[in-house]
């Protein structure tokens, strides 16, 4: 569901912009009240986990499309919302930065439909008031898929009225919303259960980790060594093999963009979306998680020549895509111990 800059106006853009920068300002002055060190290697290797889940698409039976994993639910179950919220706009920024997956320009919007919907709606509202104190697998499991639901549903919808704002003539408010939810509610069944197993996971280990997050209370004395090393280690099988196997369907957004202009890809508009689109190209060193291809091929040429070449040989075996996987969870790692130490010094 990562939007690229061509599905928006460069006012909605600015707005979105201006909006998350916000809710990253309000939530570092929140994580900073918790006063926890301990939690920011555990924000590091969830931010590097959930780098890496995302770059598996999942096929959605007979739809020819494909989804994959949002994250915020696991993220703020585990760190709580305010350090969720960090650690996504931390993961999307690197996507778009080193491997152009999401504009620029729509960086705003893409961690405001991502982020915000899932950590300050989705999982106060729906997984807390299901789950309560009872942690208990059965509850974990509905309160994450009815969660996991909910927030992609909202940032599906999001995603429909930045458009819509944005005039994009191509994608008709009527039409366009009508194949973005049903498709997201697929996305979202999956996306509940990969939460559970994972919250399941964690629960039997170090059950603490839950509670302080759900109490916003500091880690204290817990030991998450063990938790830190399985998350590590599923972060390089995920990206660097697993990956291999993601499904060459388009994407859910995609998918509902085809059916409603033709287009999988709309063409950028405007002096902003030229400009940041040209920063993009340059800063991208894995652009589309593999190797550049050339430096006189357009982004968007690598990204269909990659797509048909997976379409072709399945699994898609490739060196780029594993290289991409375990450099990502890297920068997302370093990420969020600068925050941390930034935080710190503040």
């Amino acid at each position: 569901m990562h939007m690229a800059d061509a599905l928006i106006s460069s006012a909605v853009g600015g707005t979105m912009w201006a909006v998350s920068a916000g809710l990253i300002g309000y939530s570092c002055k929140k994580v900073k009240e918790e006063a926890d060190d301990r939690k920011v290697p555990l924000m590091g290797v969830l931010g590097a986990f959930i780098f890496a889940a995302q770059m598996i698409n999942f096929t959605i039976p007979a739809t020819g499309s494909s989804g994959h994993l949002g994250g915020g639910m696991i993220l703020s179950i585990l760190l709580g919302p305010y350090a969720a919220f960090l650690v996504m706009a931390s993961v999307l920024l690197v996507q778009a930065l080193f491997f152009a997956d999401g504009g620029l320009l729509a960086l705003g919007c893409n961690i405001f439909n991502l982020g915000f919907f899932t950590c300050f709606i989705a999982y106060p509202l729906v997984y807390k008031k299901i789950v309560g104190s009872n942690l208990s697998p059965k509850r974990i499991m509905l309160g994450a898929t009815i969660a996991g639901i909910i927030g992609l549903q909202l940032g599906a919808f999001g995603v429909v009225l930045e458009t819509l704002f944005s005039g994009i003539s191509e994608l008709p408010f009527g039409a366009f919303v009508m194949l973005m939810q049903p498709i997201h509610l697929g996305i979202g069944i999956v996306e509940g259960l990969v939460t559970s197993a994972v919250v399941v996971f964690v629960l039997r280990a170090r059950p603490e980790i839950l509670n302080a997050a759900g109490q916003s209370a500091p880690l204290g004395d817990v030991n998450i060594k063990k938790v830190i090393l399985c998350l590590l280690l599923a972060t390089a099988v995920v990206g660097g093999a697993l990956s291999w196997f993601a499904s060459a369907n388009p994407d859910g957004l995609e998918w509902a963009m085809f059916k409603t202009s033709g287009k999988e890809e709309l063409e950028n508009r405007g002096k902003v979306h030229s400009s940041l689109s040209a920063v993009q190209e340059k800063m991208a060193f894995l652009p589309d998680y593999g190797f550049k291809k050339s430096e006189h091929i357009p982004a968007a040429e690598t990204k269909n020549e990659q797509e048909s070449a997976s379409a072709e040989k399945w699994p898609a075996v490739d060196a780029g895509t594993s290289v991409s996987g375990l450099v990502g969870g890297a920068l997302t790692i370093t990420m969020a111990f600068l925050l941390g130490f930034l935080l710190k010094r503040r």
